[in-house]
Parts: structure tokens; sequence; C-alpha cells
């Protein structure tokens, strides 16, 4: 808390992403409040359009190591309002780090928000380069699940409105760097309304 009593949060970036999603610039760490959290994800330009998990999940599978942000079903995620946000995890682990608690907690607040409560969310988690491109999809699912269920158990989120996929490597932030840090990063996504 400041001394405002606004909540504050680090986060690496964040996107209304209109092309391929970022720049490596835009990665440098920021405060962010709730409120910027929510306009953030509430910004819809125009209905969203349909994204289908099971055939994001299906299309990273088949394109381990080829990239996934060019293929039809990924591409319109950068067409959606979204948040990038640094979450630490154990090393070559599932388990939430103690200290990323805490923007979990102010995300879960946001959603559970009036302005963002009737809409739909897609947790993206992403990975570095280090580790083969199966282990590292393989990972970055298993820490989205992992984002999903705290948010939804822990921080009593409703199920029904999120929705978790891993990239893996496939979508690096920073692709100069393939290794980097920064890399590792949770992505969410204003998938539109609940229906």
């Amino acid at each position: 808390m400041t001394g405002t009593g606004e909540k504050k949060m680090n986060v690496r970036s964040i996107s209304l992403a209109l092309g391929l999603l970022l720049a490596p610039c835009i990665a440098s760490a920021q405060q962010l409040d709730n409120s910027q959290i929510m306009s953030t994800l509430a910004q819809m330009r125009s209905a969203a359009p349909a994204v289908d998990v099971a055939l994001l999940i299906e299309e990273a599978n088949a394109n381990v190591g080829k990239g996934v942000a060019a293929l039809p079903n990924w591409s319109k995620l950068s067409e959606l309002s979204q948040l990038i946000v640094e979450i630490d995890f154990e090393n070559n682990s599932t388990a939430i780090e103690p200290k990323s608690y805490r923007t979990v907690g102010l995300i879960a607040d946001a959603l559970h928000h009036p302005d963002l409560f009737r809409y739909k969310f897609l947790i993206v988690g992403h990975s570095s380069a280090t580790g083969t491109a199966k282990h590292n999809l393989e990972l970055s699912q298993k820490r989205a699940d992992a984002i999903n269920e705290a948010l939804s158990t822990t921080f009593a989120v409703s199920p029904d409105r999120l929705f978790s996929v891993g990239a893996g490597e496939e979508w690096p932030i920073d692709p100069g760097h393939p290794e980097s840090a920064d890399n590792r990063r949770v992505q969410l996504i204003n998938l539109g309304l609940l229906k």
C-alpha cells in the first residue's frame, strides 16, 4: 500500500497490442495500480474475435520450436486488450514465489471489480528458451494453469471466466535474446463478454 491507499504492482509492460506483440524496449518495470489494470483490460475496441483455447493449445503443440505468433488463432490474441505481468516461479517449477502472490491478488481484485466482472480472460504462460522447446511448452502450460488455479481457488475468481494456455518459448517478448528472463512472463488477455 502506498500513502494514498492505492494498491501498486510492478509489471514489465502493458500492451494494447495492435500488431505483433510488444517491442523489447517496452519491457521495463513500472508502477501500476488497480484502476490502471482495470482500464487496460476493459479496453475493447470492438467485439472480441472468437478465440478457441483448445485450438491454441493444439497449434502450440504442433508448432513446437517454430513460433506461434503468426499462426491464425494466435494472431487474434494481439487484437485484444492485455496486460503482461511478472510473476516469479521457483526454478523449473510451477510453484509461485511468495512475493508474486501479491501481484496475483491485485489481478484478482481487478477481476472482481464490476467493470471487469462480466468478462472472461485467457492466461498465457511464456518461458525463456533455456531447456528444450517441448519442455518449455509443457512448463509454460503448467504455470498458466497454476495462475488459473490460484485465481479461482485462493482468490475466488469464477473458473468459468478463466482459461489458460502455454506458449513456451514460441512468442518471446525479447526475440533478440531468447534466453532472457524477460521472456518468462504471464499474459492476461480479455476474451470478451461472458456468454
